[in-house]
């Protein structure tokens, strides 16, 4: 993680190459790659034409993010087969674990944002500062959520439901998964700066051999197949962390093997006040926007509840689904970030300009083709979650009504990732809380007095509208230089 000397790389090794034939593999496919000893010059992110470069930026995050979907998709297929109890605690345990990723992607994006940012202006040391000083608070994050989470998790699931055999099955779920928070930490801090150099396949690689591992343990570890024992939804807790672990182990081996522009050095660890600050300006923001959405799911669940359970079932899934759905043009905007950034700190304001509408262009497309999937598709997706019935018949209805709102939904996240691609943290958070609770909650919960559980799935496009109506007169405003 952090440069030391060759002695210590040599050391480290050995240790991380017996994890798996799968980094054994890795380590010798690097090491037969032509190796780039120069730095990587960014300025392709400046000269290159937009559209192919969003395209190259984008495709390996597009690619390895709907293989992550597909594996929250398996994930929840093999817990289901447990059964309904078990989805359930799976489902409530679904928003800490999304608020830890949200506090670990957040951050991360602020250290990208910094970084691609420094890159853009010229300032190489203040980039290798935000890297460095950036990974030893992500670690320093992963150590509180590990000890917060596992304390928390029998009286946050107790809010939600008096059900112990649910209780139980989400405590010791949630004690395996949160006990790898340090890893998942780690892990997105690396994929973001990776990110900020402009490194997009590296991440692919990463997140799809993690991904990969994870969904050939879930039915290993799950059921016991072979020598491997049966674990139930414990196995399904632990595939997940082996998964992240391989992913770190990864992108070790990238940083050492395949030297990158940004360096973590010891002698940057000392924190500098103002960029510790400016990487939280963005990265609090950026955590909020990622983490808002936990809190709705909990409302929303609290709400549901008060019907039954298989409402909660159904927007667990949803949620579920709603990753791979929304993945796709979520990997578009990533690739968009460090380019946006980067091209605003060099003053490259009518390409910023052609950047957003290209991708704007390309997130639209993909929620178009997510509606028509919802609308043809329902019962087969909810098959995936409940082979009840009446369940999957509730899940269609709610599918179909909320992916109303999928295409004009591209607005909001496009202009809300954007704005932390041009470090304007602030301006994207306003936006998320319009999303998340300043409209949706109120309209979620007086329509569900008037209309039942149905009244939620409406409140859902209805809030897509009027955020994505907020979210273009916010960008026009933010990304206004000052005269």
């Amino acid at each position: 993680m952090l440069q030391y000397g060759t002695k210590i790389r040599l050391w480290i090794f050995p240790e991380l190459l017996i994890f798996s034939p799968h980094t054994l593999w890795s380590a010798w496919l690097f090491y037969t790659c032509k190796q780039k000893g120069k730095q990587m010059d960014e300025q392709f992110m400046r000269k290159k034409a937009v559209l192919p470069l969003i395209t190259s930026m984008a495709l390996p995050m597009v690619l390895s993010m709907l293989v992550n979907a597909l594996y929250n998709i398996v994930d929840s297929y093999f817990v289901a087969r447990i059964s309904e109890n078990a989805m359930t605690a799976l489902s409530l345990v679904y928003p800490l674990q999304n608020l830890v990723n949200a506090i670990a992607i957040g951050f991360g994006v602020g250290i990208s944002a910094v970084i691609a940012l420094y890159l853009g202006a010229g300032k190489q040391k203040r980039a290798d500062q935000a890297a460095t000083q950036g990974m030893l608070w992500a670690l320093v994050h992963g150590v509180l959520l590990t000890g917060v989470c596992i304390a928390i998790i029998p009286l946050f699931l107790q809010a939600f439901t008096k059900d112990q055999a649910v209780i139980d099955l989400g405590v010791r779920y949630g004690r395996i998964v949160f006990g790898f928070s340090i890893i998942i930490n780690a892990d997105l801090a690396f994929e973001k700066i990776f990110q900020a150099v402009g490194r997009m396949k590296v991440t692919m690689v990463g997140l799809g051999l993690g991904c990969l591992a994870n969904i050939i343990l879930d039915p290993l570890l799950i059921f016991g197949l072979g020598p491997f024992p049966k674990m139930g939804i414990d196995g399904a807790a632990l595939a997940t962390g082996l998964g992240q672990v391989l992913t770190l182990v990864i992108y070790l081996l990238f940083y050492y093997m395949r030297p990158i522009s940004v360096k973590i050095r010891l002698q940057h660890l000392r924190p500098s006040r103002h960029l510790v600050g400016r990487l939280y300006a963005i990265g609090i923001p950026a955590v909020l926007n990622l983490a808002l959405p936990s809190v709705l799911i909990s409302a929303l669940n609290a709400i549901l509840a008060a019907f039954s359970q298989t409402y909660v079932l159904i927007l667990g899934a949803y949620y579920k689904l709603q990753t791979f759905l929304y993945l796709p043009a979520n990997g578009i905007v990533q690739g968009m970030r460090p380019i946006i950034g980067y091209n605003y700190g060099a003053g490259e304001d009518a390409r910023v300009k052609k950047i957003y509408n290209l991708t704007l262009a390309m997130t639209g497309t993909i929620m178009a083709g997510g509606t028509v999937l919802c609308l043809v598709f329902a019962g087969p997706l909810m098959n995936v979650f409940s082979s009840n019935p009446e369940t999957i018949a509730a899940g269609q209805t709610a599918l179909r009504i909320i992916c109303a709102g999928f295409i004009v939904s591209s607005l909001t996240v496009t202009g809300s990732g954007a704005l932390e691609g041009l470090g304007k943290g602030t301006e994207s958070l306003i936006i998320s809380l319009v999303r998340y609770i300043i409209a949706m909650m109120p309209i979620a919960w007086v329509l569900c007095r008037l209309l039942g559980p149905t009244g939620v799935w409406h409140a859902f496009w209805i809030t897509e509208a009027i955020t994505a109506g907020i979210s273009v007169l916010v960008y026009r405003k933010a990304v206004k230089r000052p005269q």
